[in-house]
């Protein structure tokens, strides 16, 4: 009897009483209640979610891979991928320096919607130079276009690249034209094709 009311109590919904689990329609029951076993066994990174990831392998010298990884609205994030060689060196990268000869990229103050004093830049151009224990790196920009900041963190932090290279160790952020990277986009390797190249799982 308190089943019959309970039901008799139930609110309806367009004049129709809500259904129990097993009524709803295999695509609804998919939404509502997904199967864990096709879920991923971790979130995508804010990374992986909003960046298509690029890399650079032997970016001019052996060993000096890079990556790009470019967001829809044509901002790029450079930095050293996770087999560049100065990763590899004992004790890891201990500095990084930002003059570049006549050009000191950390000294750059970019303002406003025009991004004044921005830096244009070719892909060729030295983005700094990265430090180990006995060697220097020179890393590259890897596109040509607008440099609107660098990590600056990394001056008292050079450790960030050793531990979150992809991340917190990034070192330039470019803004780059369509056109320039439809000419250059070609020439990177996917995210896949470089784990698959390095060996990295």
């Amino acid at each position: 009897m308190a089943a019959e009311d309970a039901a008799a109590c139930a609110p309806q919904v367009d004049g129709h009483a809500p259904r129990d689990g097993a009524s709803f329609d295999e695509e609804t029951r998919a939404l509502i209640a997904p199967d864990a076993g096709s879920l991923p066994a971790a979130p995508p990174s804010a990374v992986e979610a909003n960046f298509a990831r690029y890399f650079a392998a032997d970016y001019l010298n052996p060993g000096h891979d890079q990556y790009v990884y470019r967001h829809p609205n044509g901002l790029c994030v450079v930095g050293l991928a996770p087999a560049h060689v100065a990763l590899k060196e004992e004790g890891g990268i201990t500095s990084i320096d930002f003059n570049v000869g006549k050009t000191d990229r950390s000294e750059i103050k970019v303002t406003g919607k025009r991004k004044r004093n921005a830096q244009h830049l070719q892909e060729n151009s030295a983005l700094c130079k990265v430090c180990t224990n006995d060697k220097t790196f020179v890393v590259r920009c890897c596109v040509k276009g607008q440099l609107l900041e660098i990590n600056d963190r990394l001056i008292k932090q050079p450790n960030l690249i050793n531990t979150a290279a992809d991340r917190e160790g990034y070192i330039g952020i470019f803004m780059q034209k369509p056109g320039d990277w439809l000419k250059v986009k070609d020439k990177f390797l996917s995210f896949e094709d470089y784990k698959n190249l390095r060996g990295i799982c």
